[in-house]
């Protein structure tokens, strides 16, 4: 390979990805870049590995959206859910300075250390909603990233957080947050409420949203009915505490 071929190369590959990136062998292929050059890239210090056939240029800094953008297209149904889905659409209690990401996915995936390394993070498959839930339901980019990763919904983001009550969120935290979720959309939160699969998630959001008076309290019973079992349900949580919610 001349230089000059060698050269045009390396500028297509700095057009193509912006800096605090990560990219892959499958997007280096499309320009043209095969194992070997991108080897030699390595080697001349031009690229940097993040982890195996990940890449990023050298110096770099990597950017939090940029990187949750690459694993949603290499993860089925991954997006930000749950509590950190709640802060980046405005509704949040205490917000840690450097505040654990909550993640969510379809597939037995786990975070790549070089992901993990500058971004505390928690992935789960663990998905509260049953398999007629539409595809993609409640799942949004932020307005000021149209193109970025999907975010839930307020509506979806709260029965999210509600399923990690006692597993890795706790019952006055996930309380205080809810207070704040006064303006849900009572169709969408009901379509999520129809399609929930865990008696803990729904008793939480209607109980809670009863003692709260939330604007939406009644449209949540509504839709819950036949959705919440009988009796009382009772779970010791992860502190060793007794959960119990009447029906």
């Amino acid at each position: 390979m001349t230089s000059t071929v060698r050269y045009n190369l390396i500028k297509s590959l700095q057009a193509a990805f912006h800096r605090g990136e990560p990219f892959d062998y499958s997007q280096l292929a499309k320009l043209g870049i095969s194992s070997a050059l991108a080897h030699h890239y390595l080697k001349s210090g031009w690229l940097v590995r993040l982890g195996r056939g990940v890449f990023a240029f050298p110096n770099d800094t990597l950017r939090q959206e940029a990187c949750l953008k690459f694993l949603s297209e290499r993860i089925a149904g991954f997006h930000v859910g749950g509590k950190t889905a709640l802060a980046w659409r405005g509704i949040r209690h205490n917000v840690p300075a450097r505040a654990v990401l909550y993640l969510c996915g379809d597939e037995n995936a786990g975070l790549p250390a070089w992901f993990r390394k500058s971004f505390p993070a928690r992935y789960t498959k663990r998905n509260p909603f049953s398999n007629k839930l539409p595809k993609n339901f409640g799942l949004q980019p932020l307005p000021e990233e149209p193109d970025g990763v999907p975010v839930s919904v307020p509506e979806r983001a709260l029965l999210e957080m509600l399923s990690e009550v006692g597993v890795h969120e706790g019952i006055e935290e996930a309380r205080n947050i809810m207070e704040g979720t006064r303006s849900l959309r009572a169709d969408v939160l009901a379509t999520l409420l129809k399609n929930c699969r865990r008696v803990k998630v729904v008793r939480l959001c209607v109980n809670w949203s009863q003692e709260m008076n939330l604007p939406w309290a009644a449209a949540a019973r509504q839709a819950a009915s036949g959705r919440s079992g009988h009796g009382r349900w009772t779970g010791r949580l992860k502190d060793g505490t007794i959960l119990v919610l009447k029906p």
